[in-house]
């Protein structure tokens, strides 16, 4: 059995020795305050980097009052987050961002209404310095719980009183759905059918608006609601060949959906594209390439608006203007563009 080490860990006057400066100028540098000469400022590096200094995080709160860490709230079961790509993308470009700035990712998912008052208690304690809050429900009591914590939103969020402002990173879902829809209308496809994802959550909301902006007179037993998952759209497919087996094609809400309507279509011996043309959004790899056929989609950059929420949020601490829960001074919110990637389903 290997030895432990028992030397003790370098402290702040250890290197204030070895840097030839005081303690206060050692902490003014460590916790990147101002107003200390440039060559002062080498020689405490030099001497941090010789000794092997690590500054105490407890320490360091109280003189900074951060904390170098960011909760990611994800308002979804734990089943649901870890069996869709979408949430690995998403937290993927956070990750990275709060990376490349020295920030830890502390995750919280909400199993069920208990969950809540538990995530709204972790947030209100100070542990972390804001939040990256995505997936809400139009009911969800989570922005009320975490009222003064900095915060930026995944995805439009959905007052219903108007009242409160959030920043906030989205896709174009309303234009991307129209693009859809009109790609489909291209192809010649005349009974074209919708499946909606959870219509208690923006996103679907306004792809089933992006929808009917171009299908102005769609039969209303063209619309399906599903849920964003497989099984919702497998569910949704029967529902809609049993209500109208002439329909030519299907826009579904998200990729996911869209698979599980062409298995669907595949057991009731529909060909797609030649039957029925499907149509999905998000364009997730390389799920949408290995799909059969490979899923004509509607690609948003899923890691990319990750990593805009982090850097939104850590911009406004940057700025050390908060006020009341939002990031006053820091960027608008983000609305990113949308394209139709073309593949062999439509």
């Amino acid at each position: 059995m290997s030895e432990q080490s028992t030397e003790p860990r370098p402290t702040l006057e250890a290197v204030a020795a070895r840097a030839g400066v005081s303690r206060a100028t050692v902490s003014r540098v460590v916790n990147g305050g101002d107003g200390v000469r440039e060559p002062l400022v080498e020689r405490v590096r030099q001497a941090v980097e010789e000794l092997g200094y690590v500054p105490n995080q407890a320490a360091r709160s109280l003189v900074t009052r951060r904390h170098d860490a960011v909760a990611v709230v994800i308002a979804e079961p734990e089943t649901k987050v870890f069996a869709d790509p979408f949430f690995a993308l998403q937290l993927r470009g956070i990750s990275k961002e709060l990376t490349a700035h020295d920030s830890q990712l502390v995750l919280l998912l909400t199993e069920g209404r208990a969950d809540h008052a538990r995530v709204g208690r972790y947030l209100a304690g100070g542990h972390v310095d804001g939040a990256l809050v995505f997936s809400l429900h139009l009911d969800d009591p989570l922005p009320g719980l975490i009222h003064g914590v900095p915060t930026v939103y995944g995805g439009r969020p959905g007052w219903s009183d108007g009242s409160r402002g959030a920043v906030y990173v989205d896709c174009d879902n309303r234009g991307g759905a129209r693009e859809a829809v009109r790609h489909l209308v291209g192809l010649g496809r005349r009974r074209i059918a919708h499946i909606t994802g959870a219509l208690d959550q923006t996103s679907a909301v306004d792809r089933l608006d992006g929808f009917r902006d171009v299908m102005v007179d769609a039969d209303p037993k063209l619309i399906a609601e599903g849920d964003f998952t497989p099984a919702g759209g497998e569910r949704a497919m029967r529902e809609l060949l049993d209500r109208c087996p002439d329909l030519d094609a299907v826009f579904a809400a998200n990729d996911l959906t869209a698979v599980g309507a062409m298995r669907v279509l595949r057991e009731r011996g529909r060909r797609v594209p030649e039957d029925v043309a499907v149509v999905g959004f998000d364009d997730m790899l390389p799920f949408t390439e290995q799909a059969d056929p490979p899923l004509t989609t509607v690609r948003q950059d899923i890691e990319e608006m990750g990593r805009l929420m982090a850097r939104l949020l850590l911009r406004g601490l940057d700025r050390t203007a908060v006020a009341s829960g939002g990031l006053a001074g820091a960027p608008s919110s983000v609305v990113l563009p949308t394209t139709l990637v073309r593949r062999a389903s439509a």
